[in-house]
């Protein structure tokens, strides 16, 4: 401590200076690098900052397209967007902003094999629809990298288009870039175009990683293919019209898309390499590790593992999750050859049983901040996980002994490969990668011909139906939407908007339009006054502007011979529902909510309704379950159902905002889009008696439909079947009201006939009758059985009769007329059991059709002798096809009039 004034001025002058010092660095440290910020901040603070810029915020459409056949899956931020963009449906805000899901698979393959290739990534993007253009597009994404994330502007490029002096002048003198942190790109880079129709010049913004990150080449630059430059923001200026063939026309109207990859610019804010690194991600795959037992970047063929699944797990989470179900054709072949690969890899990596449903629940949560809905439907998604890692466990073992057994030869056949597709459930993508591993082909094009065929048998029975004019779109009318009146009225006038010789749209309605799984109405609209002039309405449909279509019948005039002109635009008629038949479906309808609640009931939350079809004749409900209903689980559905109905419930609907509305617990259906305001169906419980449920809502779902004011009014409730339709989903048909009644009637007379049938006096003696019959086929059956295998026995005793012995093992080669596939095996498995050091080749000809088939006894397999070697050369000497097991396989016979030939060089 010193009282030296001079001393003290030195020290706090050094100090101050050092203090300035520090803070100089401070600045260029910042100005260097940048804040670490999370995949979920950063989707937030994109979507806030383009939200204080006016836009309106759109929640990510679902992966399945809605009302667009011409995506299997939505594979960019602006696909769900294109109806703005081509001006066929009216945005909510000439300026919006999203982040949307998407899923690519391209790909696939290179997906592990590489850090950057991946299936499920999520695209940034603002539009402008006839709004802003290039100023404030350049000026607002300046503005969010420079200031919002403070990336620093030195590291910071920009690429235009070769003859956009615009975008360039911009970039320049408006915000400032300097010219060499500028480079223009021709065409194929930097201008966007897709045939005929709008189309216009890019401007995209690179992040520069560094010389360490870069190839070393003294012109490495934005363009290089190497590491250092990465793409982060592509800007398009829809500007022009192109006719297709090279002229290009000013449009008046200028739109703005842009994308930028979420997952991508959370890799430059969090300094890592690739997409497998980011926070979010990488947690995805240390669970993955943990339940394995090992490190990433310990052993790349480990890593390629752990990459694939990772990816793959978060695809098929959200697929799931926007209803998508595993099947073997469209987004559910996707899904599930997405889900096998992963199993397949989790093999590899030794977890050798169901593990992907575990993995889910961290996605789920590392996910569930910006899609709630996830965590709602967790349950159902791992369990739609853990049913097909089950599945394909059950299978995948005998396919890999079939794959392994001809992994040594020069290449798997196109009927291996199809066996493995159809029998064992090994997707081709999956059969392919492994031989490409091994280092051996596989013969595609003769699968893709057996699955050809097999789509054709499939198909044969099938007639789909010409859509009419309306449902393929072509009709497009300048008018107001109908206005539906149907949930009070059943009768109203209404004014002709328009009118052919098949079809009339209204001013307004009572007629419902065909839509979530109710049939539209019929009933009859009438011109005139007494004498009317009678229009049938057979159905009724809705476009996508709204426009109730009710499809006519043939016109008649009543009474016979009155003159009265044919309606015309502004005519005023009188619209009138068959009421009958709608409250039939009234009924059928509010039973399938009933329904959908009792099986939650019995069976768990997973289940959700995956499509329904109600009209005046039934009630059928598809739903999500993963085992046929037991006779019991039935019997308490139905009796819930009926419970509801006679306790005379009410039946509520109210109109309220979409968020409201699933805050209170309304259930939606899975992958649908639905407005700002929704309608909900509610059935109330005041007290209850019974089941056990609390006072409020027990059924409450968002539904347009039309429904019974009170339970009461459903008047019974019988169901009918219960079966699959696909994997993972039930359906249950039911009847009620004087429905319940026919089938009663329809089940007696069946009964009666059966019992007359039978002789049977008394229809209540039915059941223990056919008890006594079943035991009486059953013995009859048992000795048929026996005189069968003796017969077998006594014939193969002929057959070896004729077998020769050569080096140890005896030969036998014959053919036999008359004799099916299934009697073939039987000689075949005798012959076995009778010498282990056998070589048979038998023939079975039955109706000019023949099929070869080979067994080696355990001996001569021992001596090197295969029956699908065998029996693959001989067919070929007929021209035909197979193989199999080294003790048995079979053939066809191509040219049934070779076989002695073929017979004789065994």
């Amino acid at each position: 401590i010193s009282s030296n004034k001079n001393f003290w001025t030195k020290f706090t002058a050094k100090h101050t200076n050092i203090v300035y010092n520090l803070a100089k660095m401070n600045k260029k440290l910042k100005e260097q690098y940048m804040e670490y910020t999370g995949l979920n901040e950063l989707r937030k603070k994109f979507l806030d900052f383009f939200e204080s810029k006016k836009h309106t915020i759109l929640s990510s459409a679902p992966l399945v397209p809605q009302g667009d056949k011409s995506l299997l899956l939505i594979n960019s931020g602006m696909a769900p967007l294109k109806k703005y963009f081509l001006g066929v449906e009216t945005p909510p805000n000439k300026r919006v902003a999203t982040c949307q899901k998407c899923i690519r698979t391209p790909d696939i393959e290179r997906v592990g094999k590489t850090s950057r290739h991946g299936t499920y990534f999520e695209m940034l993007g603002n539009f402008s629809f006839g709004d802003y253009f290039k100023n404030e597009a350049i000026e607002w994404a300046w503005e969010f990298f420079t200031e919002t994330l403070a990336l620093p502007k030195d590291r910071l490029y920009c690429s235009v288009y070769l003859e956009d002096d615009e975008a360039f002048d911009i970039w320049t003198k408006k915000i400032g870039v300097a010219e060499d942190h500028m480079v223009r790109l021709g065409k194929e880079d930097n201008f966007w175009e897709h045939g005929s129709g709008p189309c216009g010049p890019c401007s995209e913004i690179y992040f520069d990683r560094g010389e360490g990150k870069g190839c070393g080449s003294p012109d490495c630059k934005v363009g290089c293919d190497c590491d250092r430059f990465v793409e982060v923001w592509n800007l398009v200026f829809s500007q022009f019209d192109s006719d297709g063939k090279g002229t290009y026309t000013e449009m008046e109207t200028k739109n703005i898309d842009t994308g930028m990859g979420l997952e991508r610019l959370a890799c430059v804010m969090q300094e890592v390499d690739n997409l497998f690194e980011v926070d979010t991600v990488q947690n995805i795959m240390q669970h993955i590790c943990k339940l394995a037992g090992v490190e990433y970047k310990k052993s790349e063929r480990r890593d390629v593992s752990l990459r694939v699944i990772t990816d793959h797990i978060r695809s098929t989470v959200f697929m799931i999750g926007d209803g998508v179900l595993p099947s073997n054709e469209g987004r559910g072949y996707v899904l599930r050859r997405l889900l096998r690969r992963a199993a397949r890899h989790g093999i590899l990596i030794e977890l050798d049983k169901p593990f992907l449903y575990e993995v889910a629940e961290t996605v789920i949560k590392e996910n569930e901040s910006a899609y709630p809905e996830l965590r709602e439907k967790a349950d159902y998604i791992k369990k739609i996980i853990q049913v097909e890692e089950e599945n394909f466990a059950k299978t995948v073992q005998r396919g890999f002994e079939l794959l392994n057994e001809h992994l040594n030869e020069k290449g798997i056949s196109g009927e291996v490969a199809f066996r493995l597709s159809d029998t064992f459930g090994f997707p081709i993508d999956l059969t392919l990668e492994i031989a490409g591993e091994k280092g051996i082909t596989v013969d595609i094009d003769t699968f893709n011909e057996l699955v050809k065929k097999q789509r054709e048998t499939a198909r044969a029975d099938y007639h789909s139906k010409a859509s009419s004019s309306w449902e393929s779109g072509e009709i497009k009318l300048d008018l107001p939407p109908t206005e539906f009146l149907g949930y009070e009225k059943l009768e109203c006038y209404a004014k002709v908007l328009y009118v052919d010789e098949n079809s009339i749209i209204l001013d307004e309605t009572p007629f419902y339009a065909e839509s979530g799984g109710q049939v539209g109405d019929m009933g009859v609209i009438f011109y005139g006054k007494n004498p009317f002039r009678v229009y049938s309405v057979i159905d009724t449909k809705k476009d996508t502007d709204g426009h109730f279509i009710h499809h006519i019948a043939a016109k008649h005039t009543e009474p016979e011979g009155a003159d009265i002109k044919e309606i015309e635009v502004g005519d005023i008629v009188f619209a009138t529902v068959s009421k009958a038949r709608r409250v039939d479906i009234a009924r059928n309808h509010t039973s399938a909510h009933i329904l959908q609640a009792g099986l939650r009931e019995v069976l768990g939350d997973h289940v959700h309704q995956a499509g329904q079809l109600v009209n005046d004749k039934e009630c059928r409900f598809d739903f999500n379950h993963f085992s046929a209903l037991t006779a019991e689980e039935l019997k308490k559905v139905e009796e819930f159902v009926n419970y509801i109905i006679n306790y005379g419930l009410e039946v509520n609907t109210r109109v309220l905002p979409v968020e409201e509305a699933k805050k209170e617990g309304a259930m939606a259906l899975f992958g649908e889009k639905y407005g700002d305001d929704v309608r909900v169906v509610s059935v109330d419980v005041e007290e209850w008696n019974g089941f056990e449920f609390e006072k409020g809502s027990f059924s409450k779902e968002f539904c347009g439909g039309t429904h019974v004011k009170n339970t009461a009014e459903i008047g019974s409730f019988k169901i009918v079947s219960e079966n699959s339709v696909a994997a993972g989903v039930r359906r249950i048909t039911a009847v009620t009201g004087s429905g319940v009644l026919e089938l009663l009637n329809k089940y007696q007379e069946i009964v009666n006939n059966s019992a007359k049938t039978l002789k049977i006096p008394n229809a209540f003696e039915l059941e223990s009758k056919v008890a006594e019959i079943t035991v009486e086929m059953r013995e009859i059956n048992k000795e048929i059985e026996k005189l069968h295998s003796q017969g077998a026995s006594n014939a193969v005793e002929e057959l070896f009769k004729t077998a020769t012995e050569k080096d140890g093992v005896l030969i036998l080669a014959q053919k036999l007329e008359g004799i099916n596939v299934d009697s073939l095996r039987v000689f075949g498995d005798k012959l076995k059991d009778k010498a282990s050091n056998i070589v048979a080749v038998l023939a079975g000809i039955s109706e000019d059709k023949g099929t070869l088939l080979c067994v080696c006894g355990k001996d001569a397999i021992a001596k090197g002798y295969k029956a699908g070697d065998i029996v693959k050369k001989v067919s070929a000497l007929t021209g035909g096809k197979g193989g199999g097991r080294p003790d048995s396989a079979m053939a066809g016979i191509g040219d049934i009039s070779k076989i002695d030939e073929a017979l004789k060089s065994v």
